[in-house]
């Protein structure tokens, strides 16, 4: 396990130039009373009393319940009050989400157009600094600068051979199996689905494999909020700098160094800051995705006997996972060009939109039955659309996908531990994560692994040849006899899948 490099420079983390937080009055706080919002132009809509809270305890207790209520009340986009009481607009219908996320000249992503930082009403302590300060990042950038860092982002990203993903992933679902398979017992949380996607993001920068275990806290600890969440910030920030010199003398197949060399010509401080981003937030956002659709799998009826019975496959379960728990709930967000009408609403120049991705996801006039399931509909909110759609979708995906579908394969028996009464989330305002998913398993010890997953493999290709990456692991069809038999409450037996595990693992990327 690594540590901070010694000659890195450790300065408090501060907002960048160009900051609208930088030169404000730190005592500027909003003056105005709780549940009200603060100094707004009249007539815009945000100026109304009595408007709902969408941060605190009693809104993240019942997200889903706060939005229906908004729904009930507002129509397609409702007033709400941020942290410090800050007005703006939720977005809660599909389509006018896909309006906010598709028309950046009336949209904006540069939050320095807020007026509430122009009045000086956000303190540069307020929590919402974190998600909406100004960043010279390609989500904060329109038109042609948007185009320039995110076209170098994006064409670092897709030279990633999908085959050598799969293999990553393999390697670390086997390390992190290892460590819990004798018990017969495991959180997929904790130990499984908060480590395999930081693990594989670190391969695909560039660093070594040691640094993988310490980036994993340090991510964990920074998206948490904890005491030490700036020294996390400061450990990722220094282990980027450092690979970033490293590279710099000797490149490789890596996204360090494909970025330092993009032709759009970065800075060293671009560079950095959009190797942070991606990791982090592929790192949240797949961590969720992981951990819902394994919760989901080995708890909804519907999920269980699809799989059982071989009608669905883990991208069908990820696609459902994606309608009814995005790894965001939210995002904020955009910010009004000018003065203009959105779902009925009357917004003004300057005001905060927030991308409702949950409320948009179950929006009655997409799904007007939420028990109807949505394999392979991809319509969705949860990697927004428009020109700032998530630029690492297919990456996380295949994470989550290929961790699934081989951890499935190495516990074939595995069962939910304890009732699904008891499993707990907890809440912020913009996402919600599982606290624990326990679960059992027929135990087993080195020396008695499973030979038989290369002949699966060779079996399920085409004509019984291995396929392109032959010794992969691949699910394993199940047996007639598991297949006849009643299955236990929560338990998962493999399913014979449709398609081959290659196809299935690059279906997303040939869409």
């Amino acid at each position: 396990m690594t540590t901070p490099f010694a000659d890195d420079d450790a300065t408090p983390a501060s907002p960048p130039p160009g900051c609208p937080a930088h030169g404000l009055d730190t005592t500027g706080l909003d003056t105005a009373g709780p549940g009200t919002a603060g100094p707004h132009p009249a007539g815009s809509g945000l100026d109304a009393p009595g408007l709902r809270r969408i941060y605190g305890p009693e809104a993240e207790a019942d997200p889903a319940g706060l939005y229906e209520k908004l729904r009930a009340e507002h129509g397609e986009v409702a007033p709400v009050l941020l942290h410090g009481d800050l007005p703006a607009w939720l977005v809660l219908g599909h389509s006018a989400n896909l309006t906010a996320l598709r028309t950046p000249s009336r949209f904006s992503r540069d939050s320095r157009r807020w007026t509430a930082f122009q009045e000086g009403r956000v303190t540069p302590d307020s929590p919402l600094m974190p998600v909406i300060a100004w960043q010279p990042l390609c989500v904060f950038a329109d038109g042609e600068e948007h185009r320039r860092l995110r076209g170098a982002v994006t064409e670092s990203l897709n030279r990633f051979d999908r085959r050598g993903i799969r293999r990553y992933v393999t390697r670390f679902t086997d390390q992190l199996v290892r460590d819990f398979r004798p018990s017969g017992r495991a959180d997929l949380v904790s130990q499984f689905a908060e480590h395999l996607p930081m693990l594989v993001m670190t391969q695909l920068v560039g660093m070594p494999e040691e640094y993988g275990p310490k980036l994993v806290d340090a991510a964990r600890d920074l998206m948490k909020g904890t005491e030490t969440a700036i020294a996390s910030n400061d450990y990722v920030v220094a282990s980027l700098r450092r690979m970033m010199e490293r590279k710099r003398a000797s490149p490789g197949t890596d996204l360090v160094s494909w970025l330092m060399e993009h032709q759009a010509g970065l800075t060293d401080d671009e560079v950095l800051e959009h190797l942070r981003v991606v990791l982090l937030a592929a790192n949240e956002t797949t961590v969720n995705l992981i951990a819902d659709t394994l919760k989901m799998i080995l708890t909804d009826e519907r999920f269980r006997a699809h799989l059982s019975g071989g009608h669905m496959t883990v991208p069908d379960a990820l696609d459902q996972v994606l309608w009814d728990s995005a790894p965001m709930s939210l995002v904020a967000g955009r910010w009004a060009t000018g003065d203009t009408e959105l779902g009925g609403q009357q917004i003004r120049a300057g005001d905060m939109l927030l991308i409702g991705i949950a409320a948009g996801n179950v929006d009655p006039v997409v799904r007007p039955d939420l028990s109807k399931p949505l394999y392979g509909n991809r319509s969705h909110l949860a990697f927004g659309s428009g020109p700032h759609e998530c630029p690492g979708q297919d990456i996380g995906r295949a994470i989550a996908e290929a961790g699934i579908d081989i951890l499935l394969t190495r516990l074939p028996d595995l069962q939910l531990a304890v009732p699904e009464s008891e499993l707990t989330w907890t809440s912020a305002w913009i996402s919600k994560h599982l606290v624990e998913l326990p679960v059992s398993f027929s135990p087993r010890f080195p020396g008695e692994e499973d030979d038989t997953l290369p002949q699966q493999v060779a079996a399920a290709a085409p004509g019984g040849a291995a396929g392109p990456a032959a010794g992969a692991p691949s699910a394993a069809p199940a047996s007639a006899s598991a297949a006849s038999a009643p299955e236990p409450a929560g338990r998962v037996t493999l399913p014979r899948q449709r398609r081959s595990w290659w196809s299935r693992l690059t279906a997303p990327f040939r869409r």
